[in-house]
């Protein structure tokens, strides 16, 4: 009988066979690497990423779909199935001590930004990450200053990745059809990083604060958390906004605060 999609668990399964192999153009797998893949669905993007690779590793919530994926693919190479919820998953269970591991998912778009944040906390176990997201969201991601999209998921991330838009995807590649646009987006881990975060809960702080409202100056959002004379020694006009500020601006701003902290 075929799966229904299921609400609950954000179900959307590609099935267009142009943007699938424009995924995996993307992605460019090579047989011995080392790749997990969040949600495989019905295995539109599993099974070229098994018969590149050679072997898979796959995370998957809804019961229902493992044997019939284990069925389908597992003659294809080594498949791995993970029946788990990703926001729980440890990565670093399934990666070298190189951290050459590399994740692909469509994301379930309604838990996608906590998705998002735990795979920014396994960092060090990546590679890169190919991801199809809401595209309002990868706009968000991808972002520069001063745009009206640029806020704390642009900072956040951009803080550690390089992060790129790759293509849309619209609606009718996907059964049931959703709502929104899509789009692929890859980022890659900076290494070594060009601005490094003392303190990255303290930074964290520093951004929701900011961009929590972004309407107010500086001066007033970061009231409470960052005392006005730290602003202007990190060489911010306290009057600016939110959305003015560049990643480096952020992370000066929270090292310097750190260092008064530990004062």
């Amino acid at each position: 009988m075929e799966h229904r999609a299921r609400k609950r668990f954000g179900q959307n399964f590609l099935h267009d066979p142009l943007v699938i192999d424009r995924i995996h153009a993307a992605i460019d797998a090579r047989p011995g690497e080392r790749l997990v893949e969040i949600g495989p669905g019905q295995g539109a993007i599993t099974q070229g990423l098994l018969t590149r690779a050679g072997a898979l590793d796959v995370i998957e919530l809804d019961r229902d779909l493992i044997e019939p994926l284990r069925q389908r693919l597992g003659g294809l190479g080594e498949l791995r199935i993970h029946n788990a919820d990703a926001l729980d998953f440890d990565l670093r269970t399934l990666a070298d001590s190189e951290g050459t591991l590399r994740l692909v998912g469509n994301l379930p778009y309604n838990i996608s930004t906590p998705l998002l944040f735990h795979f920014l906390d396994q960092l060090d176990a990546l590679q890169d990450m190919h991801l199809m997201l809401q595209k309002e969201v990868v706009e968000r991601i991808a972002a520069e200053p001063g745009d009206k999209t640029y806020g704390r998921l642009s900072v956040m991330i951009q803080s550690r990745c390089a992060a790129a838009s790759l293509f849309r995807i619209g609606p009718g590649a996907f059964k049931p059809a959703p709502k929104v646009e899509s789009a692929f987006l890859r980022l890659r881990p900076l290494r070594p990083l060009p601005h490094p975060i003392d303190d990255p809960r303290l930074h964290g702080r520093i951004v929701a604060a900011a961009f929590g409202q972004r309407r107010k100056t500086l001066r007033n959002s970061l009231s409470g958390v960052v005392d006005l004379d730290i602003i202007e020694a990190a060489g911010i006009d306290p009057k600016r906004r939110a959305e003015e500020l560049d990643v480096a601006s952020y992370t000066r701003l929270a090292n310097l605060a750190a260092s008064a902290t530990a004062d």
